[in-house]
């Protein structure tokens, strides 16, 4: 096993491991050798590296007067949906609240002023509002990264599940890809063990795949799945007017988005590109983009996403056999240094290979964007202070009458 491990490691230049995993021992070894026969080197080849982008073109959106005039039309569609056990809702909560000085995994993290309050405690009261109106809970399936699974199950299990009921929640771990130093060498996140990073937003799935969690979804016979960012405090979970909204438009899956609070906002935008539902980055926009208005005012380029959609399952079925293209982001990893040290560095020093959910919507056929009222449906808490921070989900949740 050692010998054809190292054999290849030499094949994949990476020969800088071979003196470190010679001095193990050989326990070690062994362990080290596993870890390296089960990650996906793959990574490491440009091959796989995202192209440039296709052309856009605007992709307008189902806007807030028509959700509310056809609302009942919705909510009626929607309900009996989850009602028939059609609906999952998938939580993305591997961060930890490192950007925050919160070294533990951020959902734990208490926002509450006058009494405990949790981000995903906010989250869950979001969807017993919906399983209330229901009458039935909508599976909730948490993706943790390897390094907070513990932590996350175990403060689900303490707080009783925040009133959910835990047999219809499931927790699965999202898959690790190496992380390199900018020369392409893999690093080591201790002694015998090499440094990985979870695999991006767009990995969800997959995910799901390798860790068990679809023989549940096929199961239980489930046909859409609501995937969504756990930062957002506000987020409305297994709508059923946004899933009613999508199953009557006879589209294969759908995104609920905001009107961007100015051309500039640094949010991604809805769109076409090459004919296809997918996302722009707010860098990837030209001026022309951003300033571009249609002739009654509105900006063409209008819809930021905010990370909530929902796909149909048969359709992602057939994204398990696409390999998503890999972006590359520079940013800091704890690691070993050549001492032997573990290294917290302040400046980014690893590049992570990432997957992106804007990748999974370009799969699908077609995208119903679903404009939804910001005020009510956009907190996110990305940052200690300042803008989409702490202090500005508080004051939204004030105004949606939340008790802090």
């Amino acid at each position: 096993m050692l010998q054809k491990t190292i054999a290849l490691l030499r094949a994949m230049d990476q020969t800088h491991l071979i003196d470190h995993i010679q001095s193990l021992s050989a326990e070690d070894q062994a362990a080290m050798a596993a870890q390296i026969a089960e990650l996906d080197f793959s990574v490491l080849s440009a091959e796989n590296a995202a192209e440039g982008r296709g052309h856009f073109e605007p992709l307008y959106a189902a806007a807030l007067k028509n959700n509310a005039e056809n609302r009942d039309i919705y909510m009626k569609t929607g309900l009996e949906a989850i009602r028939a056990g059609k609906v999952g809702a998938v939580m993305l909560a591997g961060g930890q609240g490192t950007r925050l000085g919160f070294d533990k995994p951020k959902g734990t993290l208490d926002i509450g002023l006058t009494r405990e309050l949790y981000i995903f405690e906010c989250l869950i009261n979001n969807l017993l509002e919906v399983t209330k109106a229901a009458g039935t809970f909508v599976p909730l399936f948490i993706m943790t990264s390897i390094d907070n699974y513990d932590d996350t199950r175990s403060f689900f299990e303490e707080h009783d599940y925040f009133g959910y009921d835990s047999s219809f929640v499931w927790f699965f771990r999202q898959e690790q890809l190496p992380a390199t130093d900018p020369e392409g060498r893999l690093l080591l996140a201790g002694p015998g063990k090499i440094a990985t990073a979870p695999n991006g937003n767009g990995g969800w799935y997959v995910s799901m795949e390798k860790t068990g969690i679809l023989n549940v979804i096929r199961e239980r016979g489930i046909e859409w799945l609501n995937v969504f960012a756990m930062d957002n405090v506000l987020q409305r979970i297994a709508d059923p007017c946004f899933i009613g909204a999508v199953i009557g438009s006879g589209m294969t899956s759908g995104a609920k988005v905001v009107a961007k609070a100015a051309p500039d906002e640094k949010v991604g935008v809805i769109c076409l590109e090459d004919g296809r539902p997918s996302i722009v980055e707010y860098y990837e926009m030209t001026d022309e983009m951003r300033s571009r208005r249609e002739p009654d005012g509105t900006l063409s380029y209008n819809y930021g996403v905010i990370l909530n959609y929902l796909f149909r399952v048969d359709k992602l079925d057939e994204t398990l056999h696409v390999r998503l293209p890999l972006h590359r982001a520079f940013k800091k990893l704890r690691c070993m240094n050549e001492a032997g040290e573990i290294v917290f560095p302040d400046e980014p020093n690893a590049y992570k290979f990432e997957t992106l959910a804007l990748d999974m919507v370009k799969l699908q056929d077609n995208c119903l964007a679903y404009e939804v009222d910001r005020s009510r449906e956009f907190a996110p808490i990305k940052n200690k202070s300042g803008v989409d921070s702490v202090d500005t989900a508080r004051a939204l949740l004030r105004e949606n009458g939340v008790i802090l």
